[in-house]
């Protein structure tokens, strides 16, 4: 028996241009939601009720992104069906695929506007990415810190004072730990974002009341 290939990754961040439009065609969402376990074109065309030649078109498109990866190659008769899955569980699509059409923080000015938080987002999506697929390439781990919160805030002055001193207290501690002369040391970048909570289910407004 082969071995069993090792889980896929939990998130795979598509960078490229021809990446992104092969992930936002239906029929290849449709074939990547199907792939989580691994299938062999015949047996994803029975699925989806598709001629097999137009199942194995989108995969060798999807495997060509990138978005697909051989499992395994059996013989079934005279042929050899290639068994494949997706080359990860979910995907996200980072702003460099755009290129000059993605967004950066330096483009948007004022740090106060929601547009300004999507695009640092975003550079950290970015970031994120390159450093993941280096430190995975050289079978290492990146060193990342994830926090979140929920906060009801009682009054606009109550969040503005909240926004304040979370702002000193950032500063505080950045100031504490940073050492620009340091032999060996390492910048890491810290973004604090503060955004109304979506109601969830909900069509229109933008946080619960």
């Amino acid at each position: 028996m082969p071995p069993t290939p090792a889980p896929a990754p939990a998130l795979g961040v598509v960078r490229q241009p021809e990446a992104a439009a092969a992930l936002l065609d239906p029929v290849r969402q449709q074939l990547l939601s199907l792939l989580a376990e691994p299938d062999s074109a015949t047996g994803l065309a029975r699925r989806l009720e598709l001629p097999r030649q137009r199942v194995n078109y989108h995969l060798r498109a999807l495997e060509s992104a990138g978005l697909v990866e051989l499992v395994e190659e059996r013989r079934k008769g005279n042929c050899m069906e290639r068994v494949v899955r997706a080359s990860a569980r979910t995907f996200l699509i980072s702003p460099e695929a755009l290129g000059p059409l993605g967004l950066t923080p330096e483009l948007a000015a004022d740090r106060f506007s929601s547009t300004y938080l999507i695009a640092a987002a975003g550079r950290a999506i970015r970031d994120v990415a390159v450093l993941e697929s280096r430190a995975r390439k050289a079978g290492q781990r990146i060193a990342t810190l994830t926090l979140e919160a929920d906060v009801r805030f009682a009054s606009a002055e109550s969040r503005a004072a909240f926004a304040e001193e979370l702002a000193d207290a950032v500063a505080r501690i950045a100031a504490k730990y940073h050492d620009e002369r340091a032999r060996g040391g390492r910048r890491f970048r810290l973004l604090a974002a503060v955004h109304p909570t979506p109601t969830e289910g909900a069509t229109h407004g933008t946080h619960d009341d």
